[in-house]
């Protein structure tokens, strides 16, 4: 039976979701349904459709009370909105149902497995009980276990944290067997990943520590995956409060992939080597999905925790996207990422430059736009005169940009949006030490009305934010200082039947 909670939500979004129009959405970003979104939950693949499911509070366009809104896509790039999934209407997650993931059981149901969360004490001083939970339905309709919560604190280790204890990350082995990744922390927020063992995905066991943050990466580990990928095993991770190490993790709350091998009999992840995820401003909670043609696919919060609670976008109702889908290697032990393939199927009215010479401002005709694609490789004019900065300025008019600029001589890209129309003192600028020859840099830019995001390099880094200038503001210029040439192609996004 349907809990009134429940009842109500879908009522409120399906009487206000189709108030908002199309052209007040992103053309291929995932937006909620109405009011506030955060992390990516459940992302699967389902009776032919994928499901992404998503933190949300479909009352306000702040965080508060979370549900779990639910859409579906045959494609990563369309999406359908179905009704609010999950409500916080039990004792054991009355404060709110938090993140957690999706698959099919072997019977066919879909199983969600969430964190349920309420508070301890008074109203002066509460502290978050957190436990896993489990949901099960037909891909539309979901009911709450009467055995929940299937992991409490009863099944931690010795001195790790009930009060933060979340995000189960499940997936099931070739023996069919089921396993989860959750994160936890000790009394200091030292964070740790904990996996969990199941032969029937109803009944959870311990099995190990399967990562510790030794201290050098944040704080509390939020948001975990694990999955293998060309021949090795990566672990993802959503640390807190993350210190800079020179131009790594300085988005504070961040994301990382730790790439590196699992030790079958410890059941232990051994790390290689750590970076960020996205090098950009807007990025956090990744989620992965292995496609049914074997592809390793992430998705994650457009957004910043730093940010999000300054927006000056108070008039919209919405608030918070997801990234574009990405695809997902490993060359040179280093995490490449990839805009989905499908994207190009939605190209239209290319044009077309080569070996453009740049000095000065530049602007070339058809090269505008608010949803769009660019793909551009600049060089020095010759190897006797390098330049010096290359900029592309977009979402352009008479008064507001953003920039994107790379500095040859110290190898830096920047992206920097404080000339966007912002009134508030906030972050606006990330910088991310790139690979580049002589000069020589690919940057392949995805704009979609309220965001970027910026493929460096076939994919070696990504820097990714969301845009604050309207979307009337379809501009895109060049600037060099120096003599730079440039090759560039340009296609409008479309968004199809």
């Amino acid at each position: 039976m349907i809990n009134q909670k429940l009842i109500f939500a879908r009522a409120y979004e399906s009487t206000i979701g189709p108030q908002i129009s199309r052209e007040e959405r992103p053309v291929f970003h995932l937006t909620p349904w109405v009011g506030w979104m955060n992390d990516p939950n459940g992302f699967s693949y389902y009776h032919g459709q994928y499901h992404l499911f998503y933190q949300y509070n479909p009352y306000d366009v702040q965080w508060d009370a979370m549900h779990w809104g639910h859409a579906v896509s045959h494609d990563l790039l369309h999406w359908s909105y179905l009704p609010c999934a999950l409500a916080p209407d039990e004792s054991y997650d009355s404060f709110g149902v938090f993140s957690g993931s999706a698959l099919e059981m072997r019977d066919g149901r879909q199983l969600l497995m969430y964190t349920g969360v309420r508070k301890e004490g008074n109203e002066k001083s509460s502290k978050d009980i957190q436990v896993q939970c489990l949901a099960v339905g037909d891909g539309l309709d979901y009911r709450k276990l009467d055995a929940n919560p299937v992991l409490d604190a009863s099944c931690l280790p010795e001195g790790l944290s009930r009060h933060d204890f979340r995000d189960p990350r499940m997936w099931q082995e070739q023996d069919g067997s089921y396993r989860c990744v959750v994160g936890s922390c000790d009394r200091n927020r030292i964070g740790a990943l904990l996996l969990f063992r199941s032969d029937d995905a109803m009944h959870w066991a311990f099995e190990s520590v399967l990562a510790r943050n030794d201290g050098s990466i944040g704080t509390m580990w939020e948001c975990p995956d694990f999955f293998h990928l060309d021949g090795k095993a990566v672990v993802l991770v959503s640390p807190q409060d993350m210190l800079p190490k020179g131009f790594e993790y300085h988005n504070g709350n961040g994301t990382v992939c730790m790439i590196g091998r699992f030790d079958p009999e410890r059941k232990v992840f051994i790390p290689e080597s750590d970076q960020a995820i996205d090098y950009g401003i807007d990025f956090y909670a990744a989620q992965t999905i292995l496609t049914p043609d074997g592809r390793r696919v992430m998705i994650g919060w457009m957004q910043n925790w730093d940010t999000c609670k300054q927006t000056d976008y108070e008039e919209r109702k919405w608030f918070g996207q997801m990234s574009l889908p990405r695809e997902l290697s490993i060359r040179d032990g280093r995490l490449y990422q990839q805009p989905i393939r499908e994207l190009s199927l939605y190209r239209s009215r290319k044009v077309a430059y080569e070996q453009v010479p740049l000095s000065g401002e530049v602007r070339l005709d058809g090269i505008e736009g608010r949803c769009v694609e660019l793909d551009m490789r600049i060089r020095p004019q010759s190897a006797d005169k390098p330049y010096h900065k290359f900029s592309v300025r977009f979402a352009e008019d008479e008064k507001f940009h953003s920039l994107l600029s790379f500095r040859p001589y110290e190898s830096l890209l920047k992206i920097d949006r404080k000339f966007s129309g912002s009134r508030r003192a906030f972050i606006h600028q990330r910088r991310a030490l790139v690979q580049q020859r002589d000069g020589e840099i690919h940057l392949h830019m995805i704009l979609d009305r309220f965001s970027v995001e910026v493929f460096v390099n076939d994919g070696e880094q990504v820097m990714t934010a969301t845009i604050l200038t309207r979307p009337e503001a379809r501009g895109i210029s060049f600037v060099v200082d120096g003599q730079a040439v440039m090759d560039i192609t340009k296609y409008d996004l479309f968004a199809g039947e």
